[in-house]
């Protein structure tokens, strides 16, 4: 749908981010996009389901970590002798191989960034699965936010798909367990992305503290002054 610079006075008023046309974004239905009228830009996406897809995605992602994280992401055969390892192991070597730093940001970035920004991402849709969630969720919604941005198991997957090709020349390789559920967890990580949407959630929280709590409000209800929060 095409917006309307004029309508909705109580509507949030935004700039497209390809033209800088000021104008004001009503509700979106589900399923529904929202359009710039100058060039078309799409401004704002309301999911079908923006609650039950992402916590199964974000359930399923949880899973496949573990797994990731749990079994060897490949062996090596060279001269007879036979080794493989996993994630977390990979960066236990690196720490008793005199680099703490880099054992370090693996660990985190692989696995601990990862494990937080899901077990964030589940505790926030179950409690807003309801209306009017607790105040906290919203300080657990920024926080998976953070998490996110320090969650890179895809760098660690490029990283090792570069030393699989350099080595396949001097080694026999074989993919692991590990591997596939890294490649699997991207996926599910990307298809989470997609389909959240932070706009419905801070529809249901951002305002929890101001509203009489014998209230109960339905899915579609909106913040007292018509606006969401930031």
């Amino acid at each position: 749908m095409l917006l309307n610079p004029a309508r909705r006075p109580n509507s949030e008023v935004i700039a497209c981010p390809g033209c800088d046309l000021l104008q004001r974004l009503p509700p979106v239905p589900p399923g529904g996009r929202a359009r710039c009228p100058r060039c078309g830009e799409v401004l704002a996406s309301s999911p079908r389901d923006p609650f039950d897809r992402p916590l199964a995605l974000s359930l399923a992602a949880a899973i496949t970590l573990v797994v990731a994280n749990t079994t060897p992401l490949m062996s090596l055969s060279a001269v007879g002798r036979h080794a493989d390892t996993t994630i977390l192991g990979g960066a236990l070597m690196m720490w008793t191989q005199g680099q703490p730093l880099t054992a370090a940001l693996v660990a985190f970035c692989t696995a601990l960034a990862p494990a937080a920004y899901l077990a964030l991402m589940c505790t926030v849709l179950i409690a807003v699965r309801r209306p009017l969630a607790p105040a906290w969720v919203g300080q657990l919604l920024r926080l998976a936010e953070h998490s996110h941005a320090w969650s890179l198991p895809e760098v660690m997957l490029l990283g090792i798909l570069v030393a699989l090709v350099k080595i396949a020349d001097l080694a026999t390789v074989e993919a692991g367990i590990g591997l596939y559920s890294t490649g699997t967890l991207l996926v599910l990580l990307a298809a989470l992305a997609v389909s959240f949407d932070p706009r419905a959630t801070w529809a249901r929280i951002a305002w929890a503290a101001e509203i009489d709590p014998q209230r109960s409000p339905g899915p579609s209800a909106q913040p007292p002054d018509g606006t969401p929060s930031p």
